[in-house]
């Protein structure tokens, strides 16, 4: 899964930022690009994004609404993946993730560890 384009990546944060569903018009006007890239343009990208998988949509009136699909940790998890996925060794691509990381981060990713391994242990 390639990362998103700029366009792409400006309306999913648009839609993830949203506290309903949002029409196209509503996600041009919030996009904050000087000059506002065209109505049919947002439209396109919009419908790539829900073919993709990454935003839902319900007809309202004569358009459509959108919400997001996946959330932004479903993202970054699935960019994760692809990017240990083109690793020849995964455990020394994840050693020297592990090694760029703040302190505080690798006791985050203790607790997330410890947390995946409890629940591996209890029986379903």
């Amino acid at each position: 899964m390639p990362r998103f384009g700029e366009l792409e990546a400006s309306i999913m944060e648009v839609v993830w930022s949203a506290d309903k569903a949002i029409a196209v018009r509503d996600i041009r006007d919030q996009l904050g690009r000087e000059p506002a890239p065209a109505y049919n343009t947002v439209l396109t990208v919009t419908e790539i994004l829900y073919r993709k998988g990454w935003l839902a949509r319900e007809k309202y009136g004569r358009a459509f609404r959108y919400w997001p699909a996946g959330s932004r940790d479903d993202y970054t998890a699935q960019l994760m993946a692809e990017a240990l996925d083109s690793a020849q060794d995964r455990a020394a691509a994840l050693v020297r993730f592990m090694e760029r990381m703040e302190p505080g981060e690798m006791a985050e990713i203790r607790r997330a560890l410890e947390t995946a391994k409890d629940a591996e242990r209890r029986p379903r």
